[in-house]
């Protein structure tokens, strides 16, 4: 038996599913994360429209080219209304009014005002999709939400914040708020594959108007910039919004609202590592409580001792089962039958004058087999 075969009998599928959700909700985190560290260098030389269809035409193409290798086809039809109106929203528009509104805000306004985009999400959630909000999910996201403020507050550089930069912002917000929303139900029809490629298309048509000035920046900008912008559409998008994808298609949407709360605690960490820009006890301190409001809102509550031990007795049986069957191999019905019965066995006796269908005695179905063991 190999490995794969072994792992996969004693972890059966509905417990990889979390861990690999899990999983690709903290790469979509840490590669936004380090977005920001790159949108720092492009986007001195490039455009807030520029550096958005530069982004999303970058992404497609590795996209695309993914899809043709694995032979994707075209989503099915009740796929594409979520995937126009995330591709608008978020890939789009989104895009080109956070370029656009941090360049007239600064940091700490910012933070306050974009980060009520996974607030925004849980209440959406909540109404269009029927996603439950509980106590945790709430205090949780508090919690994140003040810590953001305060790593965007730490990090201002103190200057001054226009009304036009507040509402690009809160546009900007708005519209990441609507796409993670509208993308929810998109994925039980399609791929993440399938959703991301074809919403990043939708995005960069949208951004089109751009094209002029996005030739125009990359014929004066530093190398360096135009392979950040490189980096930003190949890992922050194709990537980051693929496995996003797969994790949303496994989860509601306020809790991975709620998990990108996470992204301020590690852009500190990630600007102290790259940039050298080392975090005050304030930056601290919001990264800190950006995590902790991730780990509450995304825990769930004990069950009580009364109404588990009897679900946690029957589980347990059955993944000691799951093992031994793993280790030992399959376990036939006579090894686990109990001590034979001297009366069952003279009545056994008496009646094997009668044959059955197939010359014998019946096998034993599954659900005598189970009462015979819950008798044992």
């Amino acid at each position: 038996m190999t490995n794969a075969s072994l792992i996969s009998r004693i972890a059966p599928p509905g417990r990889r599913a979390p861990l690999l959700a899990a999983g690709a909700a903290t790469v979509t985190v840490g590669l936004w994360a380090s977005a920001f560290v790159a949108i720092r260098s492009a986007g001195a030389a490039y455009s807030p429209g520029a550096l958005a269809l530069g982004r999303l035409l970058a992404g497609a193409l590795v996209l695309g080219v993914v899809c043709v290798v694995r032979g994707e086809g075209l989503p099915p039809r009740g796929a594409w209304r979520g995937i126009a109106i995330s591709g608008l929203l978020w890939f789009g528009f989104y895009m080109v009014a956070l370029n656009w509104g941090e360049q007239q805000v600064d940091a700490g306004t910012a933070a306050l005002v974009v980060n009520i985009g996974p607030i925004l999400i849980a209440l959406l959630g909540a109404r269009l999709l029927g996603d439950a909000m509980p106590p945790r999910l709430l205090a949780g996201m508090a919690v994140s939400f003040a810590g953001a403020v305060a790593v965007g507050l730490s990090m201002s550089g103190g200057g001054g914040s226009s009304v036009l930069g507040v509402v690009l912002c809160l546009l900007a917000a708005v519209a990441y708020a609507a796409g993670v929303v509208a993308q929810k139900p998109a994925l039980g029809h399609a791929s993440s594959l399938q959703v991301t490629t074809f919403g990043c298309l939708i995005g960069a048509v949208v951004c089109l108007p751009f094209a002029g000035r996005l030739v125009h920046d990359a014929a004066a900008a530093p190398l360096g910039a135009t392979l950040d912008m490189v980096y930003l559409g190949v890992f922050p998008t194709a990537l980051a919004f693929t496995t996003w994808g797969y994790a949303l298609a496994r989860t509601s949407a306020s809790r991975m609202g709620a998990t990108t709360y996470a992204v301020p605690a590690l852009v500190v960490l990630m600007s102290w590592l790259v940039l050298d820009e080392v975090p005050g006890p304030l930056t601290l301190a919001g990264g800190a409580l950006c995590l902790a409001g991730v780990a509450v809102s995304r825990s769930r509550p004990r069950r009580s001792p009364a109404s588990g031990s009897g679900s946690a007795s029957v589980s347990s049986g059955v993944a000691g089962a799951s093992v031994a069957d793993a280790v030992a191999g399959p376990v036939t019905v006579s090894a686990a039958a109990p001590a034979p019965d001297p009366t069952a066995s003279a009545a056994a006796s008496a009646g094997a004058g009668t044959p059955s269908g197939l010359g014998g005695p019946e096998p034993a179905t599954a659900g005598e087999t189970g009462s015979r063991a819950e008798q044992a």
